[in-house]
């Protein structure tokens, strides 16, 4: 009866339980040191890492724009050269 209420309480079994969140905060430990966050000062990390988004954030803002304005610059003209053309035809 012990066992049910140690199942119940873990989600399974406990081996299996342990095995998996060992398996998962090495995984999830990985993709923390990729974005460069340090266990033993994990303030200083998240603020470095919160700039570096911030900082990211607008440089892909300002590529976003470059790319939509001459986009823009092409597909405007088209669109407007077409939408007259087929106010003409209806007419």
């Amino acid at each position: 009866m012990s066992d049910s209420y140690v199942n119940r309480f873990f989600g399974g079994s406990p081996s299996s339980v342990i095995f998996r969140l060992v398996l998962l905060s090495i995984l999830i430990g990985v993709i923390l040191e990729v974005l460069g966050l340090d266990p033993w000062n994990i303030i200083d990390s998240l603020r470095r890492l919160v700039l570096r988004i911030w900082d990211m954030g607008f440089d892909a803002i300002r590529w976003l724009w470059r790319y939509f304005l001459l986009g823009a610059a092409v597909v405007l003209p088209i669109w407007l050269i077409l939408r007259l053309v087929g106010l003409a035809k209806s007419r």
